[in-house]
């Protein structure tokens, strides 16, 4: 079945793009949760003007995206926290610490958007992922310094 997809869905594809996918997954999950609509012989020209019209929308969001996960890829973030005698931290960093950081260096960034690939519990150097989009994820290092 030839689907429209209205949001994006990780592992399927982006919003405005038209699909293949399987006709169950299209009528029990997709359908029911509002995120694509099926293309028929009647509203096929009408999705693939919706398709030129998000192409072009997503060019000059993903200019920006691009330009910001620059900035971001070359920022260093330092922290200072307590530490305790052997270097380790008295409670881990989580991802609204590191969101607060970037909002202080101009970057507009919502905690959800912080990845880890593991705790920093921690001083030392560490790397955060920032998710800003599936293909666009930059790594900001994050330095820790005692108080």
């Amino acid at each position: 079945m030839r689907i429209f997809l209205k949001k994006d869905i990780e592992k399927i594809g982006m919003a405005g793009e038209i699909i293949k996918v399987s006709d169950g997954f299209a009528r029990n999950f997709l359908f029911p949760k509002g995120l694509a609509v099926e293309i028929t012989p009647q509203n096929a020209s009408f999705y693939q003007k919706q398709v030129k019209q998000v192409e072009h929308r997503k060019e000059v969001v993903e200019s920006q995206t691009s330009m910001l996960a620059e900035r971001i890829g070359s920022m260093t973030l330092t922290l200072k926290r307590k530490l305790h005698d052997d270097g380790k931290l008295y409670g881990a960093i989580n991802q609204s610490e590191i969101a607060d950081a970037l909002s202080e260096k101009g970057i507009s960034v919502t905690k959800n958007k912080v990845v880890f690939s593991k705790s920093i519990k921690a001083k030392g150097n560490h790397e955060v992922t920032i998710k800003l989009t599936s293909r666009l994820q930059p790594r900001v290092k994050v330095t820790i310094l005692p108080e």
